[in-house]
Order: structure tokens, then sequence, then C-alpha cells
């Protein structure tokens, strides 16, 4: 569920993903991406972006085998440490250069998955068709990969603050586009990239999704802006991010904060799809 680029730091940890987001791995919310995966006793999965493996846990007993690959170190060692066994494996992998791993890109997976992963894999535009070709080739003739991740409109109201901030302390509105970590396209967008690489797509499809922020004390609104909004925060000095943080969430109190009881809401876009390998 997570994608950090390798060269930079990695704010991904288990602890601050329970307190922030562990919305993002229920059962409840991934339901219709589970019913997607169809999961088989006999199928060798690959997840794609599998973070601390809590999402991998929901399908896992009813499969035969899987690898969850993650470019963060600290997500994959809490992966290894919950649910390493002799059918679940986890690995460290920068899925942008998911082509590079030949041990992988083999063409034996029945199934590729990916949850709330592919808008951080696929922010860099010069890898983005290079990773989906290598998902392809992941899967056997007639395999299946399935996938949700925030799509085009995706956290709109957070992304706009999140860019304002940067704009008011004097970063130029370009370069605050560039830190953006994120990527969310159209269903046309990857309903397009995904036959242009091969596959044959089954169903892509947007759905707005308001989402309840978690009530946690390190969490919320603002566990999420400094979890979510790192690399926009990491652009600015160190002294100023927590007042940026603070202004940022003044700013959107009264736009995600239901006033029946006070709980917090995110505007969530996700776009999921379902794409076979013929």
């Amino acid at each position: 569920m997570t994608e950090t680029t390798s060269t930079k730091k990695d704010n991904w940890s288990e602890e601050a993903y329970a307190a922030s987001a562990s919305f993002v791995y229920s059962a409840k919310i991934t339901g219709k991406l589970l019913a997607s995966l169809n999961p088989k006793p006999t199928d060798k999965v690959l997840d794609v972006g599998c973070g601390d493996g809590k999402f991998t846990s929901n399908y896992l007993p009813a499969i035969g085998s899987v690898l969850g690959i993650d470019s963060s170190g600290s997500m994959i060692e809490s992966a290894n440490k919950d649910y390493a066994s002799p059918k679940a494996s986890f690995r460290v992998v920068d899925c942008r250069y998911l082509e590079k791993e030949t041990s992988i890109v083999d063409g034996s997976w029945d199934k590729v998955i990916s949850n709330a992963a592919l808008h951080w894999i696929l922010r860099d535009e010069s890898t983005r068709i290079s990773t989906l070709r290598a998902i392809h080739g992941c899967l056997k003739p007639g395999g299946t990969y399935v996938f949700e991740m925030g799509g085009h409109g995706n956290v709109a109201e957070v992304k706009a603050a999140l860019l304002f901030a940067l704009v008011q302390e004097g970063i130029s509105i370009e370069k605050a586009r560039e830190t953006s970590p994120w990527f969310f396209p159209s269903d046309t967008w990857m309903r397009n990239a995904l036959e242009e690489v091969g596959f044959q797509v089954e169903n892509a499809e947007l759905e707005y999704r308001p989402t309840k922020l978690t009530s946690d004390a390190k969490g919320g609104l603002e566990g999420w802006v400094r979890l979510m909004g790192a690399q926009f925060l990491e652009a600015l000095p160190e002294k100023k991010q927590d007042t940026v943080v603070k202004q940022i969430c003044d700013v959107l109190q009264t736009v995600v904060t239901r006033v029946e009881d006070g709980s917090q809401w995110l505007g969530y876009v996700r776009l999921r799809g379902i794409a076979k390998k013929i």
C-alpha cells in the first residue's frame, strides 16, 4: 500500500499508518477489490505495494501463495514480522523499476493485486508505462490484474491546501506541483495505458467514496497530512513544517468536519479496475 522513492527518506512506519490511515486496508473499505481478486486455493499472487501486509492478510488464507513487494524497508520489515510464512513472503522492491526484477517478471503469476499504491508508484511519468508493462509480464496467459488506487480528483481539498501552503512560503506553483508524490489518473487514462501494454480491460471505474479519518490521537487530519503529505512538507525548512501543518489543518477544519458529530472526512476518489493478460 505504499511506494516511496528509494532515494528519499522513508517516511513510512506500521505505527504511523495504523494511526492515520488504517482504513486503507480494512476489509470493509476494500471489499470490492477483494471480490474482484476472487481468491482461489491454487492462486500464486503478487501484491504490488503491499505495505505492512495488513491488506494482504485479508485474502492470504484463501490462496496458495503470495509475494508482497514494496519500496519501504520499514513496512516490509513489519510485513515479514507479522505475516511471513511458508505461503507468504515480502521483499523490498522499487516497483517503478519492476522490469529489472527478472525473478518476479517471469510470467508465472496467476494474479497481481495492488491496493492504494499505484498513485505513488506511477507518480514518475518516465516509468509509468514500463511499470504497467512489467505487471503484464508477471502474469501467466489468462492471468488477472486487479487494482484500486487514487483516481482523478482524489483528496482534492487537501492537495489544494498543501499546494497553496507551499506557494505561501515562497515556493513557485510549478515547483509545488513537482513536489506532489501522487498521480491520480482518470479511468480513461488507465484503460488506454493498460491496453497499450497488452491487457484486455474488463473494467475501469471511478468511485467517489468520502472516507472518515481516524480518531487516533496521533492520526486524524494532522496525522494524515504529516504522513501522506510528507514529501510536500520536506520542501520546506524543518523549522517551518509544524506551523504549515497547523495552517493546513486550520484551513481545512470546516471543509472536512461534519457539524453533527465532529467527524472528519476526506473526498477520496477511487479508481478500480480488472484486466486480463490475453
